[in-house]
């Protein structure tokens, strides 16, 4: 099953173009969508999860109208936004039972399903806790058992690691990892250390407008040879700024390293470095960089 997307387009009455002429193929698997905050990405996923509708275009799931077959779309959806409420006293247990009355699942069968949820997500330990009292990485693993609930076909992820630390971020990782090995998942990130762990296929999306779609390694082999470093002291750096294209800038032991994007050695002291996914990132948008 593939999800298409075709020529889809939303302005909000403030005439903020949020999705410019969208068009994209997104296959079984970890997709990432990457882009700056206001890039339009969260209104992709809102307008993918039936929460908002689209100006114009079309997005077929398989042999549904995602855009005028919401109730078809939501029976085979999982869907986990940036943020969720919880209610303050109720646990795992409670809370996820209503989640999956809510999805249609059988009172005879629910206990057992919510069980098996728990433990998929490895909170099962603390199904009778509050969920308002987990920690960040646990109320987001809940986040995914909810979401997961009735089997979806298409899973949609909204920023699901920022305010995570390291440790929780590997685990819900490796959760997303396994989920989207028979399920299509598309993952929302400005982080672009996510899709580099996860995705097989991602897209860039900038002021509603896609610009690159297909393979992280794709991307990084159309920036070989072109990407080049220097450390350099923090005087230097805007006289550089002015002569190169700086496409990134960050801090290596209290000093600035700096790449440019050149089709040749700009001299100056660059050297040659292999591209990775944050030069792609940079490159195409560069007022993040």
């Amino acid at each position: 099953m593939e999800l298409v997307i075709s020529n889809l387009s939303k302005r909000y009455p403030n005439g903020v173009q949020a999705l410019d002429n969208v068009s994209m193929t997104i296959p079984c698997g970890m997709f990432g969508l990457l882009g700056p905050n206001g890039a339009g990405k969260s209104t992709l996923m809102r307008t993918l999860a039936t929460l908002q509708e689209a100006d114009s275009g079309s997005v077929r799931l398989g042999d549904l109208d995602v855009l005028n077959d919401k109730k078809g779309v939501r029976r085979v959806l999982g869907y986990l936004p940036q943020e969720f409420g919880v209610y303050p006293r109720t646990n795992a247990v409670e809370l996820l039972s209503h989640f999956a009355s809510l999805k249609g699942i059988p009172s005879s069968q629910r206990r057992g399903v919510v069980d098996a949820m728990l433990k998929r997500v490895n909170l099962y330990q603390h199904r009778f806790k509050a969920v308002a009292s987990y920690s960040g990485g646990m109320r987001q693993r809940f986040g995914i058992a909810q979401a997961l609930l009735g089997d979806p076909k298409l899973l949609i992820v909204d920023e699901p690691t920022a305010g995570l630390d390291p440790g929780e971020r590997y685990r819900f990782y490796n959760l997303l990892a396994e989920v989207g090995e028979s399920v299509i998942v598309i993952l929302s990130t400005h982080i672009v250390q996510d899709v580099k762990e996860l995705c097989t296929n991602m897209a860039i999306i900038d002021q509603g407008r896609l610009l690159f779609c297909g393979e992280p390694a794709a991307a990084e082999r159309r920036l070989v040879g072109k990407v080049w470093q220097k450390s350099v002291t923090k005087t230097e750096l805007p006289s550089l700024q002015t002569k190169h294209q700086v496409i990134s800038t960050k801090l290596v032991a209290g000093r600035p390293l700096v790449h440019v994007l050149a089709d040749h050695n700009p001299g100056d002291g660059f050297e040659a470095v292999e591209p990775d996914l944050e030069d792609v990132f940079f490159a195409t948008v560069p007022r993040v960089a």
